[in-house]
């Protein structure tokens, strides 16, 4: 309630003109000492209340608490030393990650939909021809940002649940001759692993650049960027990595460097513009100048999620990945459900996808699982909205013990939301 209203309310309720002017009085006194009229929030005064949940959606997942500890230190300036160097130490653990020497590797301050939008917008201009690979909604997504970029997008299409082949790849680029070709080597919207062998190489034979989006498959499966010829690779942190959400590892191929220097335009941001953000991040052997005030405690946290990483070993994390999958897959097959994604080596190690049992309302299974068991599990997105369940392990999250609860809660779930069925 403003001033102006206190006093209407308290003329409404005074009966004696005394009593009025009194109290007139004391809300002119009120004004004349404080111009607020809006009071601090009510919600505000309480203490922050977080409920302890499993995590095992696509993301974000748990962070373990040495990831919670690194991001709870106290704040260095951006452009200390300490940080400087903290900055080069997830440098090289993206390489190590990724697999690959590019010298312009870094993280960016956003989400992994972010550096998607950082990849587009600095190896695209205006009426470039890109071919994006869409089954699921990130290639959606991806087609999305090129055409406002000003790109001439054309979409190669599978249905959710299926992956592209070589001859799917190689008859677009013949076709449609883009300057680059997009990508998602983990569809998290549908559970599909798209198979990378010989892509990096078809797309250099037609003069075409590599992108690819691996922000849910990261460490949970096989990716090795420079045998693979990837010019673009990017990840989030909040999955396998098990820090918070808000930076993103990205690394650019010497071909992906030469065509942004060619550039007849600038980026359309400033904030994502890679030249920039590769002396920012000392990729370009140049004094380090000021771009933006990155997030210095997500730094920590990500240096700190590759460092678990290294230590685990990425062939060890991929095997577990695979194992608990693994393991997971054949527990929803014997409580009778249907796995979304055919043919195994399709699947996604990091998330699963099942289709909902007919007769059974979605929401209903999550918010039972969430409810009365603090798992989170999630349903579709875009073209899987509706259709499917979504189980993921990642990271920390990707344990042998937490397939066998999240399949009982499951299991407690299809018993008691059967009041949902048709």
């Amino acid at each position: 309630m403003c001033c102006t209203e206190v006093l209407g309310a308290v003329r409404a309720a005074s009966t004696t003109p005394l009593l009025w002017a009194r109290l007139l009085g004391v809300a002119k006194r009120a004004m004349a000492t404080s111009p607020l009229c809006v009071p601090p929030p009510q919600r505000l005064l309480r203490p922050l209340a977080v409920p302890e949940r499993l995590l095992l959606g696509p993301g974000p997942s748990n962070v373990p608490p040495r990831i919670l500890a690194a991001g709870g230190r106290q704040l260095l300036g951006h452009m200390h030393p300490e940080v400087l160097q903290v900055m080069d130490e997830i440098k090289v653990g993206i390489q190590y990650a990724f697999q690959t020497q590019n010298q312009l590797t870094l993280a960016i301050s956003g989400t992994g939909h972010c550096a998607m939008e950082a990849v587009l917008l600095n190896l695209l201009e205006h009426s470039d021809t890109a071919l994006v690979a869409v089954n699921g909604i990130w290639g959606q997504r991806a087609a999305d940002i090129a055409r406002r970029l000003g790109a001439h997008v054309h979409e190669l299409l599978k249905p959710p649940g299926e992956y592209f082949t070589l001859w799917d790849i190689k008859e677009g680029l013949e076709r449609h001759k883009p300057s680059v070709l997009f990508i998602t080597h983990g569809e998290s919207s549908t559970g599909v692993l798209q198979p990378l062998e010989g892509l990096g190489e078809l797309c250099h034979w037609h003069g075409c650049l590599l992108l690819v989006d691996a922000v849910a498959s990261l460490g949970g499966a096989p990716i090795f960027m420079d045998q693979q010829e990837i010019d673009v690779l990017y990840s989030g942190s909040q999955k396998v990595l098990n820090a918070p959400p808000g930076s993103a590892p990205i690394s650019f191929s010497e071909r992906a460097r030469e065509k942004m220097l060619r550039r007849k335009t600038k980026p359309s941001s400033f904030y994502l513009d890679m030249g920039w953000l590769a002396n920012y991040w000392g990729c370009d052997g140049e004094p380090r100048r000021y771009h933006h005030t990155a997030p210095i405690n997500s730094l920590f946290s990500l240096r700190e999620g590759l460092a678990m990483l290294a230590e685990l070993g990425l062939e060890s994390s991929w095997e577990r990945h695979r194992a608990n999958c693994t393991q997971l897959c054949q527990g929803l097959r014997d409580l009778g459900l249907e796995l979304f994604v055919k043919e195994e080596k399709a699947r996604l190690p990091t998330i699963t996808t099942v289709r909902v049992p007919e007769g059974y309302d979605w929401k209903e299974i999550t918010a039972f699982l969430m409810d009365n068991h603090a798992i989170e599990i999630a349903g579709g997105l875009g073209p899987s909205v509706g259709k499917v369940l979504r189980i993921g392990l990642m990271g920390c999250n990707s344990t042998s013990g937490n397939v066998d609860r999240v399949l009982r809660a499951l299991q407690d779930a299809l018993q008691c939301c059967c009041r949902s069925r048709l």
